[in-house]
């Protein structure tokens, strides 16, 4: 498909229509169903010592990139959507996923949140990752040309001074930050741009026309490496651990479970929660706490226990940076 004869309107309607169509559309589900059957079948003739993760968006993109940093010699398998790649791992079509779980900025991802609590996974290590936004373009493209800036929501609004300062570029939501990229790249389309990683660009063949556009540069995102429960590996010495309790419907049931935590000097580093699907107003916490030994992750999940009406235990883990 070419823009090159669209007006700018019928070019920022042609552009959504065709992300759309890409993104929800069953042109998307055509494309992937023939685009991921190869793909695994390549993993398959790959060393079994080689680990598949699984991670939601693009080759190139931050999930990518923070999958590489927890095992460098991954084989990533690209999935559209979070629950596809809490399924994979789930039933064993892959070995492990890397999920962001929440961003300095933006905050939780809370639907990663809430496939913990619904699979049997364990979190098994986290990482940091500085997060810088970059406009990319086909080679050649100056930003005069650029009508359009393609990237996921959370990319776009992390980025609301640059695109302030340049009013002709429209703003323009698309599933993935390098999957913008490779929608451009596809289209040969000189009149967009996206929004997205260095590796982005380097994978798809990209050109950086602008580096580190993002407002805020204290850009970090945490990230999660998750396994099937049963395979979970808990290494040395964990100093943190990620918890899911409900408490039970009676007053002072949520003081006296935290009570408990701050009395055996347990320190919560965040705290979370999430509406009970099917029971409304009723909630599900999540805490990340840090711990000093093995036997203090075991006694503070035991404490909950007394107040709680659920308690699930999300995986013990060194803290990144640790």
């Amino acid at each position: 498909m070419s823009f090159g004869l669209c007006e700018p309107v019928d070019f920022i309607l042609a552009c959504k229509k065709r992300c759309l169509a890409l993104c929800y559309g069953a042109e998307k589900h055509q494309a992937q169903d023939a685009a991921s059957k190869p793909a695994l079948m390549r993993l398959a003739g790959e060393q079994e010592t080689r680990m598949k993760i699984a991670i939601q968006g693009e080759h190139g993109s931050f999930s990518n990139e923070a999958a590489k940093n927890l095992v460098a010699d991954a084989a990533v398998v690209p999935c559209s959507l979070s629950a596809d790649v809490f399924a994979a791992v789930a039933n064993g079509t892959v070995d492990a996923a890397v999920i962001p779980i929440e961003n300095s900025l933006a905050g939780s991802v809370t639907e990663h949140f809430d496939l913990l609590l619904t699979h049997d996974l364990k979190v098994e290590r986290e990482t940091l990752l500085r997060i810088r936004h970059n406009l990319i373009v086909l080679p050649g493209v100056t930003i005069d040309e650029i009508e359009g800036v393609f990237s996921h929501p959370v990319a776009l609004a992390q980025c609301r001074r640059f695109l302030a300062a340049h009013p002709a570029m429209k703003a323009l939501a698309a599933y993935d930050t390098a999957g913008s990229v490779k929608q451009l790249v596809e289209l040969r389309n000189r009149r967009a741009a996206a929004i997205a990683s260095e590796a982005a660009a380097r994978y798809f063949g990209a050109q950086i026309l602008e580096a580190g556009i993002e407002d805020n540069p204290e850009n970090f995102t945490r990230f999660f490496l998750v396994r099937r429960a049963a395979e979970a590996m808990t290494y040395p010495e964990p100093n943190k651990m990620s918890l899911a309790f409900s408490v039970e419907n009676r007053p002072g049931s949520l003081v006296a479970a935290l009570t408990e935590l701050a009395d055996m000097g347990t320190n919560l580093t965040k705290i979370e929660s999430r509406p009970v699907h099917g029971k409304p107003w009723e909630y599900v916490f999540f805490v990340d706490c840090q711990i000093h030994t093995d036997e203090e992750g075991s006694l503070a999940v035991e404490a909950l226990r007394h107040h709680c009406a659920m308690v699930k235990e999300l995986g013990r883990y060194r803290e990144a940076g640790s």
